[in-house]
């Protein structure tokens, strides 16, 4: 669940910046990869603002630190401008969970409860849940460069590596960076991969995306079966 949380401000926003690349400070750098990196950005940005509701199946592998062996799960997401999310997890287990705006509803049929609780004060991060849709300023929350030794992702294209600027609020500093990679000719994201300072990296794969469909609002009301128990969630600490 907290890993879910990690990501979904990317998953409800997009990227609307002009990254800040290069700092006078900084040693010397490869300014033609700093340069395919912002065009890349800008290219995401176009895609989702041209995007007003997006379906797609996920794969989420998350490794953590002292297991050799990662943690797979399958699920279903729906996205619809603006602020709504519904993030279905199938397989190992079903949980379903909703975001509309701040507000989180996260329901386990097993356990027979849904976890009501607000974004702001849930999220170990604001990052995120702000990829997809539009409204993100990443440029202010994260240092935007290639991923490391320049690697490239599907296509030959380079894969964009996130680092939480520094002095930034505490629920930041729970991502050490983020990677993303696109699809080659859409601009879509590819995988989104969340490493945090405790070492767990969790990566989330799209495929089969579905834009522009036309997904009806009440797909994003979850309606509480009479015997499900509401707990309200705890936040987190602020500083």
């Amino acid at each position: 669940m907290r890993t879910f949380i990690l990501l979904a401000v990317l998953l409800v926003n997009a990227i609307p910046v002009v990254a800040q690349l290069v700092k006078p400070d900084e040693p010397a750098v490869d300014l033609q990869a700093l340069q395919e990196v912002q065009d890349i950005v800008k290219k995401i940005q176009v895609r989702y603002e041209k995007t007003k509701d997006l379906q797609a199946s996920f794969t989420q592998k998350t490794r953590i630190e002292g297991f050799s062996t990662p943690v797979i799960s399958t699920g279903h997401f729906y996205i619809k401008k603006p602020g709504k999310l519904r993030w279905d997890y199938i397989e190992p287990a079903t949980e379903e969970i909703y975001v509309n705006k701040d507000d989180v509803k996260m329901y386990v049929p097993e356990h027979k409860q849904v976890l009501v609780g607000k974004l702001t004060y849930m999220a170990a991060s604001q990052a995120p849940l702000q990829l997809l849709q539009g409204v993100a300023k990443l440029d202010e929350e994260f240092d935007i460069e290639p991923a490391p030794n320049k690697e490239r992702g599907a296509g030959g294209i380079l894969l964009v590596s996130l680092t939480p600027k520094q002095g930034r609020a505490e629920p930041e500093r729970a991502i050490q960076k983020i990677v993303i990679e696109v699809q080659p000719k859409t601009y879509f994201l590819k995988t989104i991969a969340l490493h945090e300072v405790s070492g767990n990296v969790a990566t989330f794969e799209f495929s089969e995306l579905k834009p522009n469909s036309g997904l009806k609002d009440d797909l994003f009301d979850f309606k509480a079966p009479a015997d499900v128990e509401v707990v309200r969630a705890p936040v987190l600490s602020r500083p």
